[in-house]
């Protein structure tokens, strides 16, 4: 048996070890303690209200007086109610609550658009108690950043961080009000970037596990070296609440915008005129590619830049300016950062072949909407099952195309069914040939391979896509 001291020198040298482990993996955690203590005072808390139509001009049944219980009981809130302590004509004041931080000592201060968006009234209270009315300078729906400015001097600012040096797995902390608690603090690492979100395809969000709430939108999210490397913006959630993942808008990207807001008033970015699709594995086969990749272009507009530079319907383009274009999402951003006016090189594959193009990129143009990529694709199988009719030229004016047949029936067994082809839909081509009848259409599908798949370009409800379609598989 071991005699008992020695035993009792194994166990402490075995705490002594354990004790040595703890203590390096403490140092390796980071402190934010001297970080919040320099950043805290250049974080707001922002405040807005908005003030509602009176509710009580579509309500005359009792005068204006006092609405009875039994109709509260069945109605509730939703119920028109009479003028308020505020008299005739005031409405329902609503507040929300969110943050955002100051980028310059005179007073401009960085937040969401969503935050102040619809708001009368926007206030700012600084980490010293002060409450100060907030001018909204701009706001960009685009890149959700807005730009504010308040009457003051000599504000504590935050320093801005570059973006573009971001890496995975780096820690970085959160600053905001959360739920309305004023300069909570939460920290995480950086769980990707250049994340493309739908309905946002002009920014490349920061993905962080830092836990974010409803408040904290609009906050800034900082690196350990206390600089502010992107705004708060989103989370994703099945709950409502925080669920381990959310996201941020790059301070590059948020200053850029908020740059030409102050200065002009607006945001320009980059337009090529083009509708895209992704590009599946069957259209990837049937345009001879070797991989997934690209935006598919279903269609441009005539007066766009792309047709004026000779891009054309079915083009797929792989790369902006040598970056790839990894997914059809990431195109409008690659292009959105382009200075309209500038040339921009496109790497496209054109009928199997990879081709350069110079494209001057125009400005977007106001109240239009992104052009987001299009599903239209599914496995294409068994045989083309299809019935079309010839299109008058009455017809293809008023649908707008110059050929095509017109997709009558499609059996639900068929390829065609397969390939997401639909009954209205007008196939304008077929593996690159144009469709001008239906003969022709059935002389092309007999000539189609049984071992690949080939594009159809399809005219559904006022826009083109491309789907792909296979016969003969199973």
């Amino acid at each position: 048996m071991m005699p008992l001291t020695r035993q009792f020198s194994l166990w402490a040298l075995l705490l002594a070890v354990l004790l040595s482990w703890q203590s390096a993996f403490a140092r390796e955690l980071p402190d934010f303690t001297e970080l919040v203590e320099q950043a805290a005072p250049g974080v707001v808390n922002i405040s807005t209200t908005r003030v509602m139509p009176d509710r009580s001009q579509a309500f005359e049944g009792f005068g204006g007086q006092e609405i009875p219980d039994i109709f509260r009981h069945f109605f509730g809130d939703r119920f028109p109610m009479p003028p308020g302590p505020g008299g005739p004509g005031r409405g329902e004041e609503r507040q929300s609550l969110g943050s955002g931080f100051v980028i310059s000592e005179d007073g401009y201060i960085l937040t969401n658009a969503h935050v102040v968006e619809g708001a009368d009234e926007i206030l700012v209270r600084l980490n010293d108690r002060r409450e100060l009315e907030a001018e909204l300078i701009g706001a960009d729906t685009q890149t959700d950043v807005a730009l504010l400015k308040v009457d003051a001097s000599d504000l504590p600012t935050l320093r801005l961080g570059d973006s573009d040096r971001l890496r995975v797995g780096e820690w970085v902390a959160a600053i905001g009000s959360p739920f309305g608690f004023d300069h909570s603090v939460t920290a995480g690492i950086i769980s990707a970037i250049n994340r493309t979100l739908p309905r946002d395809a002009y920014v490349p969000f920061i993905q962080t596990d830092v836990a974010i709430n409803p408040g904290n939108s609009g906050g800034p999210l900082f690196n350990l070296d206390g600089e502010v490397v992107g705004i708060n913006a989103q989370i994703f959630t099945r709950s409502g609440g925080f669920m381990g993942v959310s996201f941020a808008i790059p301070i590059n990207v948020a200053m850029d915008v908020a740059n030409q807001l102050r200065d002009d008033g607006r945001v320009r970015r980059g337009w090529l005129g083009v509708m895209i699709q992704p590009v599946s594995r069957d259209l990837a086969e049937s345009f001879g590619m070797d991989s997934a990749s690209g935006a598919l272009i279903a269609d441009l507009d005539p007066e766009g830049p792309a047709a004026r530079a000779g891009l054309q319907a079915g083009d797929i383009v792989l790369e902006v300016d040598g970056e790839e274009v990894e997914r059809s999402r990431n195109l409008p951003r690659l292009i959105g950062r382009v200075t309209p006016g500038n040339e921009a090189e496109l790497t496209i594959m054109r009928d199997g072949d990879r081709q350069s193009l110079a494209v001057t990129i125009g400005d977007w143009p106001d109240g239009e909407q992104t052009a987001q990529a299009r599903p239209g694709e599914s496995d294409a199988q068994a045989r083309l099952g299809i019935a079309v009719a010839q299109l008058d030229e009455v017809e293809r004016q008023r649908l707008g195309v110059d050929s095509g047949v017109l997709v009558r029936e499609v059996d639900s067994r068929g390829a065609a069914a397969e390939a997401g082809i639909l009954p209205g839909d007008v196939i304008v081509s077929l593996d690159h040939h144009a469709v001008e009848s239906a003969e022709q259409l059935r002389e092309l599908v007999e000539s189609l391979p049984t071992d690949r798949a080939v594009p159809v370009r399809l005219y559904r409800e006022g826009r083109s896509l491309f789907v792909a379609l296979r016969l003969g598989r199973g």
